[in-house]
């Protein structure tokens, strides 16, 4: 089969990709794994990836640790939260705010200096506290959205913090997977170093320096750094825990954004290992050799509603026709090529939050269009909807596609759908806006699909009022008294077994109201060369790239 990449594919993959080719391979020992990412740039380095969890993937878990983790060692099971930089944690018996974190012993950053509770202070103030020298509002919208119960942290000696959250909140060690710890050291040593006119001027300038030049904990050291064309990263042998120091000496990472473009450049043999390839490229990446991985993830591709004044949504029969209107199975078994589970809710049959919802996601499209009917729309009188959507990115699969698939199916239940294609990064810095911010452009659904790996990022975000913009990602400013009484009544139980209770009852809840358009869960596809040996394909966003080889 001939692999049709467009002469701009064809030029990206070439810009991108023209000194890796070169490269001497095999005159030299070093060991070098060349990935192309959907990403259309580099994710941020300087300790708060962007570009959502594929940048967490890239530039996150690599160079960085936090203080709880993900285990990402097997690809049957679930993935559950592991001690990181943190060897345990409690919270207090009396005071439901404070939780003690007891820090891991000898662990030191990449520029040697020492990990230990002046870090953890310093790196919760970077994105919490607007009046400390090291604060970087950049930082702010990837991190303290992601746990906004978090309040402050304090020393207790070198080895012990306490960690103080607003409210009684269960999450908070799932939440604390996204702060990642950066070396206040490097950083203070490029503050002193910076000009500037005041000491705001001086930390972004220390931070743009620290970007280039990152220390964090992790497997991973950055050894150089071009943006919006590579990042490469070698392995950090002096890592702390040793089962996990890398096998491969270096990781070259190229932001390809276009399918086409990725699978080209794996089957020319410029890169060995490609996020998402092309769907209709399967059977010849077979046919030649490559292997290719997959799993299901905790993840939705679906479209969020606008439920703001005036908008279509509104109406629960519109939101639930939409939802009867889309033929996942067909989407699945043709456009996609098998790679995605049908979403029937942010949760599957089986899983401890599904709950039992009444209202049951299906193709029913007579359903569907007696709905609209009902609601005053028909074959004269189409519904207009906008959509802002993508053209790749972090767990997007392929979002123009698939769009383009919902484009022509809710057509026939009534629906004019008209799309608002932008690029990955803005569309995701426009999630956090919301759908009344001018950035949304008149549209009234967003299209970002989201991680369902922990409460907070799979429900309480989106459902909880108070999480409308700019405090996290209720884009669509949804208020609904109920989901707020459960998302407390959860976040309070500190009980694993009455809590798991209370979040199915909040997402069956979610799943009668049709809160989304719920479409497909992503199973990661991974193509790579036969080269690329020890892979695990959890079942997560991320993917742990220490124990992964190559063969000669």
């Amino acid at each position: 089969m001939l692999i049709k990449t467009t002469a701009r594919a064809a030029l990206i993959a070439a810009l991108a990709l023209t000194t890796a080719a070169a490269w001497p391979r095999a005159a030299s020992a070093e060991t070098v794994l060349r990935i192309g990412m959907t990403a259309a740039d580099i994710p941020r380095t300087l300790g708060q990836p962007d570009q959502g969890f594929e940048g967490n993937r890239f530039t996150g878990v690599t160079m960085y640790d936090a203080l709880t983790g993900w285990d990402l060692s097997s690809a049957e099971k679930a993935s559950v939260v592991i001690p990181g930089l943190a060897t345990e944690w409690k919270v207090d018996d009396a005071d439901k705010t404070k939780w003690t974190f007891k820090l891991r012993p000898g662990v030191t950053f990449h520029d040697g200096t020492p990990f230990n509770a002046d870090a953890v202070v310093w790196n919760v103030d970077k994105v919490l506290k607007q009046d400390a020298p090291q604060f970087d509002a950049s930082q702010v919208g990837v991190t303290a959205s992601r746990m906004p119960t978090l309040a402050s942290a304090k020393k207790i000696d070198d080895m012990t913090v306490e960690l103080t959250t607003k409210e009684p909140d269960s999450f908070l060690p799932i939440n604390l997977t996204n702060l990642f710890m950066a070396s206040p050291a490097k950083w203070q040593h490029f503050y002193d170093k910076a000009e500037g006119a005041d000491a705001k001027a001086k930390s972004q300038a220390a931070w743009t320096a620290f970007a280039k030049d990152a220390a964090g904990t992790g497997p991973w050291k950055m050894a150089s750094f071009t943006p919006r064309e590579r990042l490469e990263l070698v392995k950090n042998a002096d890592y702390w825990d040793k089962a996990r120091v890398p096998k491969i000496d270096k990781m070259v990472l190229l932001p390809m954004p276009e399918a086409n473009a990725r699978t080209a450049a794996l089957l020319s043999g410029q890169v060995d290992w490609v996020e998402a390839p092309a769907p209709d490229a399967l059977p010849e990446l077979k046919q030649r050799g490559f292997k290719l991985y997959a799993n299901e993830q905790p993840h939705v591709w679906p479209w969020q509603f606008s439920r703001v004044e005036g908008s279509p949504w509104n109406d629960i029969r519109v939101r639930k026709a939409a939802n009867l209107c889309v033929d996942r199975e067909g989407l699945k078994d043709g456009l996609l090529a098998g790679l995605m589970v049908p979403a029937t809710g942010t949760f599957e049959p089986g899983h401890p939050w599904r709950g039992k919802p009444t209202f049951e996601i299906k193709y029913d499209k007579p359903a569907a269009q007696k709905l609209m009917q009902e609601a005053g729309f028909g074959p004269n009188k189409k519904l207009t909807v906008k959509i802002q959507t993508s053209a790749s990115g972090s767990g997007q699969m392929q979002p123009l596609p698939m769009n383009e698939y919902l484009q022509q199916a809710l057509a026939e239940c009534y629906f004019d759908v008209q799309l608002d294609v932008i690029e990955w990064n803005t569309l995701f810095t426009n999630w956090r806006r919301g759908a009344k911010d001018p950035s949304a452009n008149g549209a009234n659904a967003t299209n970002v699909t989201y991680a369902a790996m922990d409460p907070f990022f799979a429900l309480v975000r989106f459902l909880q009022s108070s999480m409308a913009p700019p405090v996290s990602n209720n884009w669509g400013f949804i208020n609904n008294p109920k989901f707020d009484e459960l998302v407390k009544k959860a976040r309070q139980t500190f009980d694993p077994a009455a809590r798991d209770a209370a979040l199915a009852e909040l997402h069956a809840a979610s799943v009668d109201d049709a809160a989304f358009l719920y479409v497909a869960h992503d199973v990661g596809p991974r193509a790579m060369s036969p080269k690329v040996t020890g892979v695990v394909q959890p079942k997560s966003w991320f993917i742990d790239f220490s124990p992964i080889s190559m063969t000669p």
